[in-house]
């Protein structure tokens, strides 16, 4: 199994992993640039910048963020007569980050919802059932977030 890599932070790494990943998806515009790779499959930076309206210098910068911290891979690229041009694709690490764009959207739906309702919804491929982000025990049980302790180690 690779591991995603953490930015360079000087000679002492964060003790926490929240931290830690919070210096790769350190803003909203880390978060919506993984949106639109992860849900909707978009990997060309023109593409990127013209759905999130972000500034080119921004969204260099965090797709190079993305790419160091090994969420993203660089992948070139190039029609015919025209320059070779980058694409941005999910690695397997940056794939389990769906789960938690999936606790995002289901803490938005909850906490602050639109009044005309959710703008997406998640449910399983197979049967179109509706699905919720949770713990989950070894033994596949679920539990309510109330019953999971973090204990520091």
């Amino acid at each position: 199994m690779s591991r995603a890599r953490t930015p360079e932070l000087g000679p002492v790494q964060p003790f926490c992993s929240i931290e830690r990943t919070l210096t790769i998806l350190s803003d909203r515009w880390a978060f919506l640039v993984l949106r639109e790779s992860l849900l909707y499959q978009v990997e060309r930076f023109a593409d990127f910048q013209e759905r999130l309206g972000i500034a080119t210098n921004v969204l260099t910068d965090r797709l190079k963020q993305l790419v160091d911290g090994g969420v993203l891979e660089r992948v070139d690229y190039q029609e015919p007569g025209r320059r070779a041009r980058s694409a941005y694709r999910p690695t397997a690490e940056g794939r389990q980050l769906l789960v938690v764009l999936g606790a995002l959207q289901q803490w938005g739906d909850d906490n602050v919802p639109r009044s005309d309702g959710p703008t997406m919804v998640r449910h399983e491929q197979s049967s179109d059932a509706p699905v919720r982000v949770g713990f989950v025990r070894h033994d596949d049980d679920s539990l309510p977030p109330e019953a999971v302790e973090f204990t520091r180690v």
